[in-house]
């Protein structure tokens, strides 16, 4: 198939509705983990051979013929929401360019699916219906979404088919983005899909949610199988901090018939009641994760501070990790990366190799964080322009801002630690490396990230450990304050989610237990 003239656009944002700051338009447009806003050919140019859906995508239409025309493309770290000014600024420039195409046979969106703004709380299923009222009832539109997507039924309906990532960590990005394509095919080619939805009844915690891992390791081998019956299975597992009615797991299932679909639907969410008992959402305590410090391993331990994950909304900037480790006098600690502008501000004034008194952390006004007052030694500076060495965001590049490592002195506690003024995930080696500082030569590495580190850090760990300190990504989730969440939480332990404001039990009723069948 050949000559078809494809639009492109993506709009990404993961929302924590607990989180401090609000992702504004300028959020959008700033390079952070991931590019700055693109736009037209720009969008080409600036993703091509990264692990994006959007790289993904043009690549693979390129190889089947399509004529893509790009429109635009941006992210914002996530954060809490998003401003009615940056999305409707951003919809409008995507809605523009989709009217300045001209004609098109198709429509490719590269979003996230856990998208609350200040007055709409499914972003993903808005930008859907505008991109459908737009192109009409006729012309396929179709999008690639996070592992993390809290589904709507509302983004069911509006979109002809979405394409999830199957890997946590993310490697499979690009692949998703690349999976649309010889569906958007069928659908040219006149082919109609049905399409049936189901929501799982339970959350799981995103540090629960590896793929790696049991049952989620044999959950995601379902949509392979699945596809030699010759049925697409999109499987989600939901983002936490979104309060949103839909949060939380879920599949959609594309088949020729509607009643395969639906039967494979239920299949699925049985697979999931089924497996509910293997969930593992245990985290340690900052006693305990001390206490293993002090054990002696031939490879380094690895803490993920997992409530302060920058990619989930959290601020980067919480100490309550870093105090234990200085109270316990753990040794040979590496912690990173801390958004601390202030501190990276200072260590630049003062020069490498200087001495340096600083309060690390604790700039973002998050209840109940306090700042650690200590005396720095500054091993290294830099302009904090970071190139990704693994498997997930390998070939791109971390915005980092002006970046200091340091060396607290003065205690028995032995930590070195990178503060960066722009806040990042700390998902990579080269995070680390990029300044002079190896983690394999430490005894303990301590990353704020909740399970995307473990592409990068997995194969130089003797062992990992999520831990539990205060931060604002609550993985907890008994201590989450839901106004509008409807499921439960997992039974593996926790208390009864109708302890909680505002949930009430799901039932046959329930819009989101409908399948959605044209």
């Amino acid at each position: 198939m050949t000559n078809k003239r494809i639009v492109i656009a993506g709009f990404q944002h993961e929302t924590n509705c607990f989180g401090v700051t609000k992702a504004g338009l300028h959020e959008f447009e700033m390079a952070d983990s991931w590019p700055g806003m693109l736009h037209d050919g720009q969008v080409i140019s600036g993703t091509e051979g990264m692990n994006l859906p959007i790289a993904g995508f043009a690549a693979a239409a390129k190889v089947v013929g399509f004529e893509v025309f790009p429109v635009l493309w941006c992210s914002a770290e996530p954060s809490a929401h998003v401003t009615d000014h940056a999305f409707e600024t951003i919809c409008a420039m995507m809605l523009s360019g989709i009217q300045d195409a001209g004609h098109i046979d198709g429509v490719y969106l590269d979003l996230h699916g856990a998208m609350v703004t200040e007055s709409l709380a499914d972003g993903e299923g808005e930008i859907l219906r505008r991109v459908r009222e737009a192109v009409g009832p006729e012309v396929p539109v179709i999008a690639s979404l996070d592992l993390h997507a809290n589904v709507s039924a509302k983004m069911v309906e509006q979109a002809d088919y979405m394409s999830i990532f199957r890997t946590y960590p993310h490697l499979d990005m690009a692949d998703t983005g690349a999976r649309c394509v010889p569906v958007l095919q069928r659908l040219l080619a006149g082919e109609k899909l049905y399409k049936a939805f189901q929501p799982v009844p339970y959350l799981v915690p995103l540090h629960a949610q590896h793929t790696g891992s049991a049952p989620f390791n044999e959950i995601y081998q379902l949509p392979a199988r699945f596809e030699q019956q010759e049925v697409l299975a999109e499987i989600a597992l939901g983002f936490t901090a979104a309060d949103f009615p839909d949060t939380g797991p879920s599949c959609v299932v594309y088949a020729s018939k509607a009643e395969k679909a639906a039967a494979v639907a239920e299949e699925i969410v049985n697979v999931f009641m089924s497996r509910e008992v293997d969930l593992d959402c245990s985290m340690l305590s900052l006693e305990e994760a001390v206490s293993t410090c002090r054990q002696r391993r031939e490879k380094p331990v690895v803490l993920a501070d997992v409530q302060d994950n920058a990619g989930a909304g959290g601020t980067s900037d919480t100490t309550g990790l870093l105090a234990a480790l200085i109270e316990g006098g753990t040794k040979n600690a590496l912690m990173g990366l801390f958004h601390d502008p202030e501190s990276a501000k200072q260590a630049h004034e003062a020069g490498e190799g200087a001495l340096v008194k600083l309060a690390i952390g604790a700039k973002s006004d998050l209840a109940g964080n306090v700042p650690v007052k200590a005396e720095f030694e500054v091993l290294a500076l830099g302009d904090g322009t970071c190139r990704y060495i693994g498997e997930m965001y390998g070939g791109g590049v971390a915005t980092l801002g002006k970046t200091a490592a340091l060396r607290l002195v003065g205690h028995e506690a032995e930590i070195d630690l990178i503060v960066t003024s722009i806040r990042n995930q700390c998902l990579d080696r080269a995070h680390f490396t990029h300044i002079g500082l190896n983690p394999t030569s430490y005894s303990v590495i301590c990353v704020k990230s909740t399970t995307h580190f473990r592409a990068d850090f997995e194969p130089i760990a003797g062992d990992i450990f999520p831990v539990s300190s205060p931060g604002a990504f609550l993985c907890d989730l008994e201590k989450v304050p839901y106004d509008c969440v409807t499921r439960r939480l997992p039974y593996t332990g926790g208390a009864s989610f109708s302890q909680h404001k505002g949930i009430g039990p799901l039932n046959s009723e329930h819009p989101i237990l409908k399948a959605l069948l044209p």
